[in-house]
């Protein structure tokens, strides 16, 4: 089978074996993976990856232990975790200290014709999501994931910094939720889409200080962070959504003398964000820039790296 690797900067294609499953497992066919943020930084060296990459995705299910699954669009959740530890009694999986993680730690992607899964993780793509929006699940799930971590009122001010693919995500979720988001980016064309939603936009320039007492840093860039926390009222929180390859500057005096508090936040649970999709609440198609077959995956990588590009998708051989 067709499998894409990244090794040393470099998108490569290779033929493998298809994979064997092991009990608990589903082979999938690949559908369509998307190619995000974080795909592109672990081709810089993020985590000193090298191996197959792609963690959002949509498959047809081809085995499985369970008869019902075969033949089902699905998804799946990104971490395999134990089962057995303290976190994952606690139903934080997403923590546990002995996860691999699909595409990123210790797992093969997405990015290849076949993938395998734990049963458990899999996730059915209701009909009314068009299959090449499902894709955005998985990162759109990882926007719910703020709600679940910050209290923000219906009607409060949020200032989403970043118009890049999750940060378009991040500003319809808070928008279908009741906020009041003011979206900060460096491109007219991407802030577009946003005020199509509703959204209230602002180019970047200069930012206000002390301003909002809720921001979300989605810039994925090493600079976002700092700019996030002098947007940011003293006790307010900055919600931070970046992921860069690399040591992120800042001056920690601000955020003590503010007590401003700086949580971290990842992944999240794909029940939400099934149902954004679902209701047309949050709406993808205007982020999908190009579809290309997997055997174009350098091409696509490097299109995904364009500035101002979006969503840059790989249709498996199964579509």
């Amino acid at each position: 089978m067709l499998v894409v690797r990244l090794d040393r900067g470099s998108v490569l294609l290779r033929d493998r074996p298809k994979p064997r499953r092991s009990q608990g497992f589903a082979l999938i066919r690949l559908l369509y993976g998307g190619i995000c943020n974080t795909d592109l930084e672990l081709q810089r060296g993020y985590y000193g990856f090298s191996g197959i990459p792609g963690h959002e995705f949509v498959g047809e299910v081809v085995e499985a232990d369970t008869p019902r699954l075969i033949g089902q669009r699905v998804t799946g959740e990104i971490n395999l975790a134990c089962g057995a530890c303290d976190w994952c009694a606690r139903g934080l999986g997403r923590h546990c200290p002995k996860r691999t993680v699909l595409g990123i730690v210790k797992h093969p992607g997405a990015f290849r014709e076949f993938l395998t899964l734990p049963e458990k993780n899999l996730w059915r793509v209701p009909r009314e999501i068009p299959i090449e929006h499902a894709v955005f699940i998985e990162p759109l799930a990882a926007a719910c994931e703020i709600l679940d971590q910050v209290r923000i009122p219906k009607g409060s001010e949020v200032a989403v910094l970043g118009d890049g693919k999750l940060g378009l995500l991040i500003g319809q979720m808070l928008h279908a939720h009741g906020a009041e988001v003011h979206q900060f980016g460096h491109h007219k064309e991407k802030l577009r889409l946003a005020e199509n939603a509703g959204i209230d936009t602002r180019l970047t320039g200069k930012l206000p200080k002390a301003e909002y007492r809720w921001v979300v840093d989605a810039t994925g860039s090493s600079e976002g962070l700092a700019s996030a926390v002098q947007m940011t009222q003293p006790r307010g929180t900055v919600v931070m959504k970046s992921t860069v390859h690399g040591h992120v500057p800042i001056d920690s005096a601000p955020v003590i003398v503010n007590e401003i508090t700086l949580v971290g936040s990842r992944c999240g649970r794909f029940g939400p964000a099934i149902k954004l999709l679902q209701s047309g609440k949050v709406n993808v198609a205007p982020l999908i820039s190009e579809i290309l077959p997997l055997r174009k995956a350098p091409l696509a990588f490097q299109r995904a790296a364009t500035p101002g590009a979006l969503k840059i998708i790989l249709s498996g051989t199964g579509v």
